[in-house]
């Protein structure tokens, strides 16, 4: 393992368990007093210039593992994935598909532990043989001055970023910059719109992928709010499908010979991709379980192989594809099905609301969950109990409205600026239990109030029906 200086402490905890592992570490540096750890720098001026024997690499090939990397873990532990060197490859043409040319500077902010900053990133301009601006950390503060400091051309954004530029005071040199393509995933259709209006004219390379998964999506058209468009040789490359989901108990829906059915157009459902030759899926390293979870047989024929995506798309009768939620966020109430992206997408049109994360949670003697949200109010606001109920019933059924509000002052995220909704979901709506403020949605009064324990009490004991 080799470390920066700065992780030195965290890897001294467990310096013992490597070394019964055998595992060897080295610090990214000329000198080290740690006992058991060693120095990069003096190991690298010991070795000798000859060049290695071909041999030492003649087991590798495209379909070697290259490296591990992490799942963004937004519904559950994050899980390391096997990524080959066929991925690392193909992974470099995104950054040509959108238009990026040798020419272009390339502004990447983005974790180097991730796909969308490592493979999109920076493997993607080696590819293209253009110029990197690495960036430590994330700032939506001193981004535009970074971009018109290096004269970025392309930009690269993930999860909630665009989001956080957008949130940030208006300024006369908004539009003030050279960039012209922003490459990404996870950006919601009013954020998209408020971005393009705000900074200008960028063409917004939306795509859809997973770090493990076999099929993937790019939006090379202008189209707001989706993620790609099918064409003929989309199932050529991806051989996939989006087949009939059960969200309550969460699993395909089969027919009577125990086959998948899938969708119509405009229908959403669960995608899966074909495991073939050509699009493996090598699974989690050390999670066998898991890796097993991912995959689905008996799709269309006795015997066949899929990748279970977990995630929820649609296609309309032009061929447009568009992400719907996450399998484990879209929940069942009422007897009907709850996308929380786009509950939360209503809930940011609040005024006072400048960040939602939107999921369901179990109440006693009900069947489903409920939804509740957790929100971040903009500086200086608070909360409008009035306004909030009237903008989520001119947009949502009664069903689909947040029960619950749960006001904090950030919204914890993943290190991709993914929201994450398993703590949230555990810790439920008990206000004795939690120390944020709860509101309640009265729908007699057309309002939120405050969650006591009165009216907690009352909804556990069913006296007030939801």
């Amino acid at each position: 393992i080799v470390i920066l200086a700065e992780l030195r402490d965290a890897v001294e905890e467990i310096l013992p368990a490597l070394k019964e592992k055998g595992i060897t570490v080295y610090l990214l540096s000329d000198e080290c007093t740690t006992d058991g750890i060693q120095c990069i720098g003096q190991a690298i001026a010991k070795a000798s210039d000859t060049p290695l024997s071909p041999s030492l690499r003649s087991n590798i090939h495209i379909r070697t593992t290259a490296l591990y990397i992490y799942t963004s873990g937004t519904t559950g532990l994050p899980k390391a994935a096997y990524v080959t060197h066929e991925r690392v490859w193909a992974s470099s043409f995104i950054q040509g598909v959108c238009g990026v040319t040798s020419e272009d500077i390339f502004y990447i902010n983005l974790p180097l532990y991730h796909s969308a900053g490592f493979l999109i990133g920076l493997v993607g301009s080696i590819e293209r043989g253009n110029t990197v601006v690495l960036r430590r950390k994330f700032s939506a503060s001193q981004f535009w001055d970074d971009c018109r400091k290096h004269n970025i051309t392309v930009m690269q954004y993930i999860g909630e970023t665009l989001r956080y530029l957008c949130n940030m005071p208006k300024k006369a040199n908004d539009r003030d910059h050279k960039v012209r393509i922003a490459i990404g995933n996870g950006v919601r259709a009013d954020v998209w719109k408020e971005f393009l209006n705000r900074f200008g004219r960028i063409h917004v390379g939306e795509l859809y992928a997973a770090t493990e998964g076999n099929v993937g999506f790019i939006n090379y058209t202008d189209k707001v709010g989706v993620v790609g468009r099918i064409n003929i040789l989309s199932k050529v490359f991806f051989p996939f499908s989006i087949i009939k989901f059960d969200i309550e108990k969460e699993e395909p829906v089969r027919n009577a010979e125990g086959l998948c059915i899938p969708v119509g157009k405009d229908e959403v459902g669960l995608l899966v991709g074909k495991i073939t030759k050509h699009t493996p899926f090598v699974g989690y390293a050390g999670n066998e379980q898991q890796t097993e979870k991912k995959r689905l047989g008996d799709v269309f024929v006795k015997g066949d192989l899929y990748f279970n995506s977990g995630d929820l798309l649609r296609i309309d009768h032009e061929n447009f594809v568009y992400f719907h939620d996450r399998v484990g966020d879209t929940f069942r109430w009422k007897g009907e099905n709850v996308a929380t992206t786009e509950v939360a997408d209503i809930l940011m049109m609040v005024d006072c609301i400048e960040e939602a994360n939107v999921y369901g949670v179990k109440v006693e003697g009900h069947e489903g969950r409920i939804g509740m949200a957790a929100v971040k109010l903009k500086e200086g606001r608070e909360f409008d109990c009035v306004n909030t109920c009237s903008v989520l019933a001119n947009y949502l059924p009664v069903y689909a409205r947040p029960r619950f509000i749960r006001i904090q002052n950030s919204l914890e995220v993943t290190g991709t600026f993914k929201m994450k909704k398993v703590k949230l979901v555990e810790e439920g709506f008990d206000p004795t239990l939690i120390r944020d403020p709860l509101y309640f949605l009265d729908l007699p009064q057309k309002k939120y109030v405050p969650l006591s324990q009165e009216i907690h009490k009352s909804i556990v004991s069913q006296d007030i029906k939801l």
